[in-house]
């Protein structure tokens, strides 16, 4: 038996504890004592023997066929995100792996300082590499060193900027696994998952869900800011090319709306100062 960790198994049993019987069409029968399915009404809905679901939850078979694969996303009910996650969990190999370090271009850096919208660089593991004025105004932890996951979950500044915290935090956690992917054992991912999962409780809960979810923009993202009050703006995620996983994040307002006159007001405050003429 291999050493590599069991991925595979971690990602169905979650999933499994998250489909309830009547979500599956199974009848209820009797008082049950696990949440969700159990392991042998998985195996009868997906066409397999209980005894070949058990070896693949416990690691003991690691390479079942596509076949196999699509029979069990469709009985978890899985998204196409989650079902890509599942079918790349059970193609990848074991290798060594070297620690990555992710570099912003200085082309791109210059770029993003050039932009009239808050913008910054994301790392996979949702660092912020690069971040312009605009965007420190939005937020004083979008700043290069600071840890998107770190602050959402630990910082109650940036937790206060949310109207929904936790379904934003559900979100963030769903989109770090994508970025990731298999490599949930890289150094860099381990230490950020335990550091976390020690520090929040609602962190250590999501992460064990195994949610998945594209990194990717959207439409309205609601912000409380402590000076201009509530402020709606579209979120752009936009990968750059030839990097490992690298994001160009871009927030911007729907024109001629209060939002616009509220940006420009945050945005007249991360001018910076000139001296008076003379002076």
């Amino acid at each position: 038996m291999t050493d590599e960790p069991n991925r595979l198994g971690a990602f169905l049993r979650a999933r499994r504890e998250l489909v309830t019987p009547e979500q599956a069409g199974v009848p209820v029968v009797g008082v049950r004592r696990v949440p969700g399915l159990r392991r042998e009404e998985v195996a009868m809905l997906a066409g397999i023997s209980a005894d070949y679901y058990l070896r693949l939850e416990r690691g003991r078979d690691r390479s079942p066929s596509v076949q196999v694969l699509e029979s069990l996303a469709r009985v978890l009910q899985l998204d196409d995100p989650a079902r890509d996650y599942l079918l790349g969990l059970a193609a990848d190999k074991p290798r060594r792996r070297r620690p990555r370090k992710d570099v912003v271009p200085p082309s791109t850096a210059a770029f993003v300082a050039m932009l009239p919208f808050p913008a910054f660089i994301e790392g996979r593991y949702l660092d912020v590499l690069a971040a312009n004025p605009l965007a420190t105004a939005l937020s004083p932890r979008l700043v290069p060193g600071a840890n998107r996951l770190r602050d959402v979950f630990l910082d109650p500044g940036e937790q206060a900027m949310w109207p929904d915290w936790e379904m934003a935090a559900a979100a963030l956690v769903a989109s770090f696994r994508s970025a990731v992917g298999t490599d949930t054992d890289d150094p860099r991912c381990v230490e950020l998952v335990g550091e976390l999962s020690l520090a929040s409780p609602l962190f250590r809960q999501l992460w064990a869900r195994h949610d998945v979810r594209p990194r990717e923009g959207a439409v309205m993202v609601p912000f409380l800011h402590p000076q201009v009050g509530l402020l709606r703006l579209n979120r752009q995620k936009l990968h750059i090319s030839g990097s490992d996983g690298l994001m160009l994040v871009v927030f911007h307002p729907d024109p001629a709306t209060a939002d616009a006159d509220h940006l420009a007001l945050l945005a007249s405050t991360a001018l910076p100062v000139s001296s008076a003429p003379g002076s």
